[in-house]
């Protein structure tokens, strides 16, 4: 039987989305549960010649998918990012902002922090772009020197109901 352990440090990625949000709150919850330090890590820069490939012109996409244009736009992820860690009581070992492409930004920061779980979130997108060149997600799933989790949105019909007025 495989014994199973406790993480002692978990990366998250964020990018502002809508989708970020959920995935920083699993991270955090999943630190504050094993007393995991928490790293969180938003990419910004211009635009890779993989990110290029999926432009507008050549595919219908946004060419910068995951990666902030600049610092300032980073700086407010990473901030939103933050807070969202803090409702789950996480202990945040450190918010990065890094220059580079996202899955690239995730893999380096958890060779560096040594990390045992790499936290992600995916949308199910089956454009051609995405089955032809892969994702964040997809990156970090194959070349991660650890376990990692996706994080996908949740069908409408899974969502907490919103609170009746009284």
């Amino acid at each position: 039987m495989t014994s199973l352990y406790d993480y002692r440090t978990i990366v998250v990625g964020t990018d502002g989305s809508t989708l970020a949000a959920p995935t920083v709150a699993r991270a955090a919850w999943l630190a504050t549960h094993d007393d995991a330090d928490l790293v969180i890590v938003c990419a910004f820069g211009g635009v890779s010649s993989r990110q290029d490939a999926r432009s507008v012109a050549a595919l219908g996409a946004d060419p910068r998918l995951g990666q902030l244009p600049g610092r300032a736009a980073a700086s407010a992820a990473i901030a939103a990012a933050v807070a969202v860690a803090q409702e789950q009581s996480a202990t945040i070992s450190a918010a990065l902002l890094v220059e580079a492409e996202p899955a690239a930004a995730l893999l380096t920061t958890a060779e560096e922090r040594g990390a045992d779980l790499v936290v992600v979130g995916a949308v199910r997108d089956t454009s051609i772009a995405d089955r032809l060149l892969g994702t964040v997600a997809s990156d970090v799933v194959r070349r991660a020197p650890c376990e990692v989790l996706v994080v996908r949105p949740r069908p409408p019909e899974q969502l907490p109901a919103p609170p009746s007025p009284t």
